[in-house]
């Protein structure tokens, strides 16, 4: 029936069940920031949990807003101030999803696989609005190739047996994002400099994949040394 609501855990039940989901990490002892963010989703995701709304929904919905960001980047002028807000909406979504699998007791590692799908689209749908706004096409390919090596890094860590999630590079995809999003306010403020704003976030955005590269992989070698190897 419409309009039927089904009762949603509280905060702490849905983060006693983010930390199982996430190798025992506990957002109540550990960074305030985290938790805090944990809370805002929780508060913003209970309204679609409570109807039902499927977490894969939810992700596709992200991804689809993420790509009206590229006419409103193409478009120039002061167009790309709508591009920002597009992809800052497309950026709440990518979390939301994860939230109403979680409360709705649903997660799944299809789930957990469709979201990392969508993860990459929101990061190549950035860079591509950022070409629209005048970065180099080469310095694009680099950045594209530099977060794909970080991203495929982090996954086979993942396989090998390393699932911390406590480890934290300055190349996460929220700084990426907002990364992406000041280059392209950048470019719908002043347009005359859109060219160089988008350049700046391209050059930006493979600094810091680089470096959290570099990160990830001196924790990477610290834990997984003489750790034996997966077994296929």
């Amino acid at each position: 029936m419409d309009g039927v609501r089904t009762p949603v855990p509280d905060r702490d039940t849905y983060l006693a069940r983010w930390s199982a989901l996430h190798g025992g990490y506990d957002p109540l002892g550990g960074l305030w920031l985290v938790r805090a963010w944990l809370t805002l989703v929780h508060r913003a995701a209970s309204p679609l949990a409570a109807r039902r709304v499927p977490p894969s929904a939810v992700t596709a919905a992200g991804v689809a807003v993420t790509v009206l960001a590229l006419p409103a980047a193409a478009a120039g002028g002061r167009w790309p101030l709508l591009a920002v807000v597009v992809m800052l909406l497309g950026g709440v979504a990518d979390s939301l999803d994860g939230a109403v699998a979680v409360l709705t007791d649903r997660a799944s590692a299809w789930g957990y696989v469709l979201d990392s799908v969508a993860d990459r689209c929101g990061d190549a749908l950035y860079l591509v609005a950022l070409w629209y706004v005048g970065a180099p096409g080469g310095l694009l390919v680099a950045a594209g190739c530099a977060l794909g090596l970080l991203e495929y890094t982090r996954a086979r860590a993942g396989n090998a047996g390393f699932g911390e999630i406590g480890v934290v590079t300055v190349g996460e995809r929220p700084t990426r994002l907002i990364i992406a999003a000041f280059g392209l306010a950048g470019a719908g403020i002043i347009p005359d400099l859109a060219r160089f704003a988008g350049t700046v976030a391209a050059g930006a955005t493979f600094a810091v994949c680089v470096v959290g590269l570099g990160q990830l992989l001196v924790t990477l070698r610290a834990a997984l040394l003489g750790a034996p190897p997966p077994r296929d």
